[in-house]
């Protein structure tokens, strides 16, 4: 269990837009195949049964890119303990070199699947993904 998790994306055909690189929406798409993959591999099964998560708010940096068959390196960071029923994941998406392409906070909110309303994030649904170091300020 870790505050961090990452895997490899290779742009398809059908990533590619009409400027030949990947789309912005595609972006997108990776951080929520991240953040779900993420909270899959690492949340107790029965949080999983129990709760959902929606994005709130996307902040986007968009600062390179790839055209079709390039392989984007992708990971996610939680950082700060949840507020109420929200929490924010950074993302950085990398290419074979390292050079950065895309930088990303998102916030999520916590819904309980039976009542279908957020909830606050309990400790120990945290937990999984608190830091080594412990939990940083808020940004």
């Amino acid at each position: 269990m870790s505050n961090r998790f990452s895997r490899q994306f290779v742009a398809r055909p059908e990533h590619i837009d009409a400027n030949g690189h990947v789309n912005n929406a595609v972006w997108v798409r990776w951080m929520e195949d991240l953040s779900v993959a993420h909270w899959e591999a690492d949340a107790l099964p029965a949080h999983r049964d129990a709760y959902a998560w929606v994005v709130t708010r996307h902040e986007i940096d968009y600062r390179g890119n790839v055209g079709e068959g390039a392989t984007v390196h992708g990971e996610t960071v939680i950082r700060s303990h949840p507020k109420g029923a929200r929490f924010d994941r950074h993302f950085d998406f990398t290419d074979d070199d390292g050079r950065l392409l895309v930088r990303a906070k998102t916030t999520w909110a916590m819904v309980d699947r039976a009542s279908g309303k957020l909830t606050r994030v309990p400790s120990e649904v945290a937990e999984p993904f608190r830091p080594e170091g412990g939990w940083q300020p808020a940004d």
